[in-house]
C-alpha cells in the first residue's frame, strides 16, 4: 500500500500547460480513457458569450464528458483566485460523488496550484481606506506606478503580477500594509503545505517556435471565426475595459482597436506579440512547480502515446487500476 492509499487520499488529475499546446483534445481522451470529469482552470473560459478568443471548448468537442467551470458567469462578474477555489471545490465532491476521476485542465498555474494545496489567500473582502487609496493612484498615475510600488516591498511579487492586473497589485500592496508580510512569501509558505490530494500533474509542452506557430495560426482562426464581432458584442451589452473579464488576452487588444486607439493590423500584432510572451510566463511558472511530469510533444508519436504514458503513471500512483480503462 502507498502513502497515498494509507492516507486515503483522493484522487486528483492535473493536465496544463502553455497557451494553444493542445490540451483541450489530450484531455478528451485521458477522461474518456478513465471515467475522468473535467475542471475548468482558465481564467475566462467561465464566462458566457466569450468563446472565440478564450478557444472554449465547444459542446461538441465535449464527447459527453461533463465540464464545470465553463460559462457559469456573465462577463460583467467578477473572476478570482478565490471564487476559483470555492467553485473547483463544489465541483470536486460532485466528480467524486459520482465515482468519478477529477481532471483539472487549464492554463491558469495560479488557480491550479491554490486549488491543488488548498492554499489559504486570507482575502480580505472589506473595501478597506488603503484599497481605495491605491485605485485612486492607479486612476491618476497608472498601472505602472502602482507596479513599482509593489516591486519596492515585494519584488518576488511584482515579477508575478503583471502590471496590468491592477486588482492583483493592490491586494498585493494591501496584504503587506495589512500583515508588514509579502505576499509572495505567505504563498510560497502555503504552497510548501503537503497536498490534500493523490495526484498527478502533467505539463503538456511543444517545441518552442512550434508553439509559437500554434498560437499565430489560433489568432487568425479566431479572428475568421469573428473575434472583433465578438468583443463589440460584449461591449454592446454593457462591458468596460476595466471589467475583470475584459482583461483577457485577445478581448483588451480588439477593444483598444474597437476605441479607436489602433489600427486592427496592429491590435493583431500586439495580440500575437503577448500571446507568445504569456506562453513563456507560463512555462516559467510550471518549471517552478513540484512533482510535474512534463509530456513534451517532440518526444511522443502522438496523442495516443502521450495516452499511453499518462496511464501507466496513473497506475503506478494507484489512481487508477488497469483493468478500469482501455487504451485505442
Amino acid at each position: 500500500m502507498t502513502d497515498h492509499i494509507r492516507n486515503n487520499k483522493r484522487p486528483l488529475i492535473i493536465l496544463t500547460g502553455p497557451t494553444a499546446v493542445g490540451k483541450t483534445a489530450l484531455s478528451i481522451k485521458l477522461a474518456k480513457a478513465i471515467n475522468g470529469q473535467m475542471i475548468s482552470a482558465d481564467s475566462m473560459q467561465v464566462y458566457r458569450g466569450m468563446d472565440i478568443g478564450t478557444a472554449k471548448i465547444m459542446q461538441s468537442e465535449m464527447q459527453g464528458i461533463p465540464h464545470y467551470l465553463i460559462d457559469v458567469l456573465e462577463p460583467t462578474e467578477d473572476f478570482n483566485v478565490v471564487r476559483f477555489q470555492q467553485m473547483a471545490k463544489e465541483a470536486l465532491e460532485k466528480i467524486y460523488a459520482e465515482g468519478s476521476i477529477p481532471i483539472v485542465v487549464g492554463g491558469t498555474g495560479f488557480y491550479i496550484q491554490a486549488l491543488l494545496y488548498d492554499i489559504n489567500f486570507e482575502e480580505n473582502d472589506e473595501d478597506t481606506a488603503y484599497r481605495q487609496e491605491l485605485q485612486r493612484l492607479a486612476e491618476e498615475k497608472g498601472a505602472e506606478f502602482l507596479h513599482d510600488m509593489l516591486a519596492k516591498v515585494d519584488p518576488e511579487s511584482a515579477k508575478a503580477i503583471h502590471a496590468n492586473n491592477i486588482k492583483r497589485v493592490i491586494r498585493a500592496l494591501e496584504f503587506y500594509e495589512q500583515t508588514g508580510t509579502c505576499i509572495s512569501a505567505h504563498n510560497e509558505e502555503q504552497r510548501q503545505k503537503e497536498s490534500p490530494y493523490n495526484f498527478l500533474y502533467f505539463v503538456l509542452n511543444d517545441d518552442r517556435q512550434l508553439l509559437y506557430e500554434r498560437i499565430d495560426k489560433r489568432i487568425d482562426i479566431m479572428l475568421e471565426q469573428g473575434l472583433v464581432e465578438e468583443v463589440q458584442n460584449l461591449m454592446n451589452n454593457g462591458c468596460e475595459r476595466d471589467m475583470v473579464s475584459m482583461q483577457g488576452l485577445g478581448y483588451k487588444e480588439i477593444l483598444e482597436y474597437l476605441e479607436g486607439k489602433c489600427t486592427l493590423d496592429e491590435a493583431i500584432y500586439i495580440l500575437k506579440r503577448d500571446t507568445r510572451h504569456f506562453a513563456k510566463r507560463q512555462i516559467t511558472w510550471f518549471k517552478r512547480e513540484r512533482d510535474v511530469h512534463w509530456l513534451n510533444r517532440q518526444n511522443y508519436t502522438g496523442e495516443e502515446d502521450m495516452l499511453v504514458y499518462m496511464l501507466e503513471q496513473l497506475k503506478n500512483q494507484e489512481i487508477i487500476r488497469m483493468n478500469r480503462m482501455e487504451i485505442g
